[in-house]
């Protein structure tokens, strides 16, 4: 069975005026359940990280700081919204989460978080609404108990994966492929082992193209006993801040090729849902659903 993570911690409530939907990781559960792709069986509930756990990653100076709130301004301005325990506390589900995903994933070919893919966070430092680097906590975890020696991550949100890309600088046993908008943010890039930088209004045909040329390769040349996938939605030309044109379609052809690439070479996939800031909700929501429909559709 194709497990799910999904805790009610997931969804919060930002500060007022903060412009993007946090629905989403309510939302997604409910669709899914609505149109019998899943029953209450597929869901399981994440615990928390511990901090030993988290200092694999973190620094313990960033880690204190997170713990004596309020935090700086500076680097509070950094991650985007004011800092409160209760998302720090989310921080750590959702980081567990992706770190179960990835066991569960070894047992059944693929499991995916309803939240994740908080790629921005360095390891003395969070930015871009991100405290915690969940995908690089999870592989850190696994590499560090000997469950996998090499591990693929798959970043296809629009923004670089700049956080995960410093983290792993100097690791060869995690391979970091960001596909991101080039003029989009973070302004100041990191190196990942693989970056492909796109132009504004790329479209599927050269989206998809690109994709199609360089998973294979990579799968094969690497060897990964593990994916990481990061299913980011930001990439649909309706998202307010993706600045790339895949249609819905487009979007879903990518997740599929990704699932159907992976279990050709019986490779585990473990999946975060990454960023979706359309106007619409139901555009969101259906955008990351059909990230599940093609995994259950290709693994069940």
């Amino acid at each position: 069975m194709i497990k799910i993570a999904y805790s009610p911690v997931y969804k919060y409530k930002l500060p007022d005026g903060h412009r993007f939907p946090m629905d989403k990781y309510e939302l997604i559960p409910q669709q899914l359940l609505y149109e019998g792709l899943v029953t209450e069986a597929n869901f399981f509930h994440p615990k928390q990280l511990s901090k030993t756990q988290i200092l694999l990653t973190h620094t313990e100076d960033y880690y204190e700081r997170l713990h004596h709130l309020p935090l700086e301004r500076k680097l509070e301005r950094a991650i985007g919204f004011p800092v409160r325990e209760d998302l720090i506390e989310r921080g750590k589900y959702i980081a567990h989460g992706t770190l179960d995903c990835a066991y569960y994933a070894m047992e059944n070919g693929v499991s995916l978080n309803v939240a994740g893919g908080t790629h921005h966070a360095f390891a003395n430092r969070g930015e871009g609404f991100c405290i915690f680097n969940d995908i690089a906590i999870a592989s850190n975890i696994l590499l560090d108990r000997g469950s996998v020696d090499q591990i693929l991550i798959i970043d296809l949100d629009v923004h670089q994966g700049n956080g995960t890309a410093k983290l792993f600088e100097n690791n060869d046993k995690v391979f970091t492929l960001s596909v991101h908008g080039q003029k989009n943010y973070p302004l100041r890039k990191e190196k990942s082992d693989l970056d492909i930088e796109l132009p504004d209004r790329c479209n599927d045909t050269t989206y998809i193209a690109t994709i199609y040329q360089i998973l294979p390769e990579i799968m094969d040349n690497i060897n990964p006993r593990l994916i990481f996938y990061l299913s980011g939605v930001d990439v649909l030309e309706v998202d307010k801040l993706g600045r790339l044109s895949l249609s819905m379609e487009g979007c879903r052809q990518r997740d599929t090729f990704v699932f159907e690439e992976a279990k050709k070479r019986n490779i585990p996939v473990a999946v975060c849902m990454g960023g979706g800031y359309a106007p619409k909700i139901s555009d969101i929501v259906n955008a990351h659903a059909n990230t599940f429909r093609s995994a259950f559709d290709i693994f069940n």
